[in-house]
């Protein structure tokens, strides 16, 4: 209990100042540790820009804590998401990244977007302060009846997993964590964020290494 509550707070910390939030995730009970030593990163989206972004900030972060990580794009090529693969196609497929000495994969995709309302900034700023039920009344009579009150704000729900690539077994799932991606506004900043959301996780959970 006392370490379930040393992580959410550490992640409550963090999701304040961010545009993330961890949603839920799962460890495999059946690890306690896990040591990754050559990490394949693919990042399932259509938007390439978005793509290399992220997996260009992911290899760095991970190869900044000592773990070898290439990104798909290099070992795969660019158009490897360009069509759809047979279940022998992906077999074949993780038996040839095991032959190059990879043993984990880590794979994160967009799963779905909700459009959400809030009120503006200006609300807050303008009605916020009402001293008692007459002027909170009116302010809040205001804000009903006025459209501009209010904004949309997109929200993309993402999900990462790690598998380990075992040739001695079968290919486990690791971890798995949905992380929502609150009102983006820039790809960059929004991928920073989203990694270092899953990095805190995963050394947490001790999937990775801490920094030393």
């Amino acid at each position: 209990m006392k370490y379930l509550f040393s992580i959410l707070s550490l992640i409550f910390l963090y999701t304040c100042e961010n545009t993330t939030q961890l949603i839920d995730y799962w460890k495999n009970p059946t690890i306690q540790n896990y040591t990754p030593n050559k990490v394949l990163i693919i990042g399932m989206t259509k938007n390439q820009e978005a793509k290399e972004e992220f997996e260009n900030e992911f290899e760095t972060q991970l190869q900044l804590l000592g773990i070898d990580a290439d990104k798909s794009q290099v070992v795969l090529g660019k158009n490897f998401l360009n069509r759809k693969y047979t279940e022998a196609e992906i077999k074949k497929f993780e038996d040839s990244l095991i032959k190059l000495n990879y043993d984990t994969v880590i794979f994160s995709r967009i799963i779905g977007v909700k459009n959400k309302i809030k009120y503006s900034d200006q609300y807050y700023k303008d009605h916020t302060k009402q001293e008692n039920f007459k002027e909170e009344f009116i302010a809040y009579q205001d804000q009903y009846y006025n459209p501009d009150y209010y904004e949309d704000y997109n929200v993309f729900n993402a999900e990462t997993s790690v598998y380990c690539l075992c040739p001695d077994k079968d290919r486990n799932l690791i971890w798995k964590g949905y992380i929502d991606i609150i009102d983006p506004t820039s790809i960059k900043e929004s991928v920073k964020d989203y990694i270092k959301m899953v990095i805190l996780v995963l050394e947490e959970e001790t999937i990775i290494p801490t920094p030393q």
